[in-house]
């Protein structure tokens, strides 16, 4: 059973920083592209920052210049640097991968998410 784990959500006030992890665990044979979205209340999710297992980065418009995504790959843990962060940045934030599991003599990639962290910004 696969399973990512965020943390590092929390309040902090406009122009600060936050860093936030992402663990995935499990029967993991590989993990393709790690990637964070984010999600307000009555919206679309949408794609924040991506990375694959090369360390190509793709961002959002949004966040270009000001968010940073890395991943550990030994660790299997995606992070994202949020720097100069802005009350309109105040969303709940996923995590999301493409995860290879072997089963029996079979391998699987499949898409799992993350159960959300909130980050609030606000003076």
């Amino acid at each position: 059973q696969v399973q990512l784990v965020e943390s590092g959500g929390g309040l902090v006030q406009p122009g600060g920083s936050l860093k936030l992890s992402c663990a995935a665990s499990g029967s993991i044979v590989s993990i393709e592209t790690m990637a964070w979205f984010r999600q307000a209340p009555g919206h679309q999710r949408e794609l924040v920052a991506s990375i694959d297992y090369r360390g190509t980065t793709t961002y959002a418009d949004s966040v270009k210049g000001r968010f940073t995504v890395s991943r550990d790959n030994a660790k299997n843990t995606v992070y994202l640097q949020m720097n100069s962060l802005k009350p309109e940045d105040t969303v709940v934030y996923y995590c999301n991968a493409d995860i290879r599991t072997q089963e029996e003599r079979r391998y699987y990639l499949r898409n799992y998410w993350g159960q959300g962290t909130q980050v609030t910004v606000s003076s």
